[in-house]
């Protein structure tokens, strides 16, 4: 190890100590890549314990000239955090300290909880924390909160920065900032940015009690578009479940295949429904409307006959990724977020694109809200991933052409920056750089995400391949 490298190593090292820096090439390789994207190799990588770690790092960091990316458990699917460049890659894995305050219905976490760790914290106190995004094993708090994680129950319970109360962040200058959601919620500011407007080290959550009753039903239909249709009749209608899930026929033949638990790989398309609250007419009542939308566009409906037999179907949603691995090496999954009067109209074009592309194609997601994880297996080996990322360009475009977003909770990373232009317009695209740039006026803070540079031509047209 040499030159710029070997210099920073060096420094951190006397600063913070070798056990919190790892300098070798073999270390370094591990913290290159997220869950779908390898990125360059950091010049040094930075085990924080505390805050005052991550401070030293970061104005270590700057007096060397370097960028850097913060890093959680890396489940992330969009690129953030594998670095685009060599940088000080700052890992908050260490950084694990959680209390709960059962009286003011808080938790205080550092950016090293793992999300399922606060739900189980807050449990012995009657108490829960609702955001579960999928990878919620995994997954920690400064990851979820710098992406805006959602998962199951986002509908109802919403995402994880509706239950921020308070922030702590350095800045890209080293300095330690505490935020409240008031005046101009600089802490909502962070909540999605994907590290590239500071380091989120600590949150105050809100935890809420949990329902008294659950309900949970399984729908299969002949196609996908039967199955959005219900979702819209069934919201429409006044229901209001606390998760409402979509796995499409491919999707469900994956799980099987993993699982084996009789689920009918028959159908086009299955939704998983729960509804809750403490009263126990008020839940029946939504699940019966959930119920007889699902009938009327043609869905069969199973209820769920106990705790147990409801854990095994909400176990299938949550097998979906490991499940789509065993088929192909890597996937490109996209996270696109439609208005639900277009549900059934943009799940069918994505099947007919998946069909047209000759990748195998899945689809499932937070149906409830609009937000879909249309999936793209392949096999770098043998299958191109120049017409991978064109299909995953014509997905997009499907989304904005039905009045959609790029992302709903994976985040924008590396992988759709090259479609930023055509999502936003000029001017709104130099406002948000004004905001980086007055955040972080050297674009140190895990530079390549987020935001096109102005010389990254738009993609024009319906394919690239």
């Amino acid at each position: 190890m040499s030159g710029p490298a070997s210099a920073i190593a060096a420094d951190l090292t006397r600063v913070l100590g070798p056990h919190k820096v790892l300098s070798t090439i073999g270390e370094r390789l591990s913290y290159r890549y997220d869950a779908i994207q390898m990125g360059v190799t950091p010049l040094v990588v930075v085990l924080p314990e505390s805050t005052a770690d991550v401070v030293a790092a970061v104005r270590a960091a700057k007096a060397a000239g370097l960028p850097i990316v913060g890093r959680g458990a890396a489940s992330g699917l969009s690129g953030g955090a594998a670095p685009s460049e060599p940088a000080v890659v700052i890992s908050f894995t260490r950084m694990t300290r959680l209390s709960i305050d059962a009286a003011r219905r808080e938790a205080v976490a550092q950016a090293g909880v793992v999300t399922l760790q606060v739900s189980e914290a807050a449990k012995p106190h009657g108490l829960i924390y609702p955001p579960d995004p999928a990878s919620f094993r995994t997954s920690t708090i400064g990851g979820n909160l710098g992406e805006n994680a959602g998962g199951p129950m986002c509908f109802k319970y919403g995402v994880s920065g509706d239950y921020v109360k308070r922030l702590e962040f350095v800045d890209e200058n080293g300095d330690l900032h505490h935020l409240t959601r008031d005046a101009y919620d600089l802490a909502g500011l962070l909540i999605g940015s994907e590290g590239t407007l500071g380091l989120i080290t600590e949150a105050t959550l809100r935890l809420t009690t949990p329902p008294r009753f659950t309900r949970t039903l399984m729908s299969s239909f002949p196609d996908v578009g039967a199955a959005a249709e219900a979702v819209s009749q069934a919201i429409a209608a006044g229901a209001v479940p606390a998760k409402l899930e979509f796995m499409d026929r491919a999707c469900v033949g994956a799980v099987e295949d993993y699982l084996k638990i009789g689920l009918p790989r028959e159908a086009g398309a299955l939704l998983l429904v729960d509804t809750d609250g403490d009263d126990l007419e008020t839940v029946e009542t939504e699940l019966e409307l959930v119920e007889r939308a699902c009938m009327q566009q043609g869905g069969n409906v199973r209820r769920a006959a106990n705790d147990t037999d409801a854990a095994q179907l909400w176990r299938a949603r949550r097998s979906v990724s490991p499940a789509l691995g065993r088929i192909r090496p890597q996937r490109m999954n996209e996270d696109i977020v439609v208005p639900r009067s277009v549900l059934s109209e943009v799940v069918r074009e994505i099947e007919a694109l998946g069909l047209a592309s000759g990748f195998h194609v899945v689809q499932f997601g937070h149906i409830g809200d609009g937000n879909l994880h249309p999936n793209i297996l392949f096999d770098p080996k043998t299958e191109s991933e120049h017409a991978v990322h064109a299909l995953a360009h014509d997905i997009a475009m499907v989304a904005l052409r039905h009045g959609g977003v790029l992302s709903g909770e994976h985040g924008i990373g590396s992988m759709k920056l090259p479609f930023m232009k055509e999502a936003l317009d000029a001017g709104t695209l130099d406002v948000l750089w004004d905001v980086k740039r007055a955040l972080d006026p050297l674009e140190r803070l895990n530079p390549g995400k987020v935001l096109p540079p102005a010389d990254l031509p738009a993609l024009t047209g319906a394919a690239h391949a």
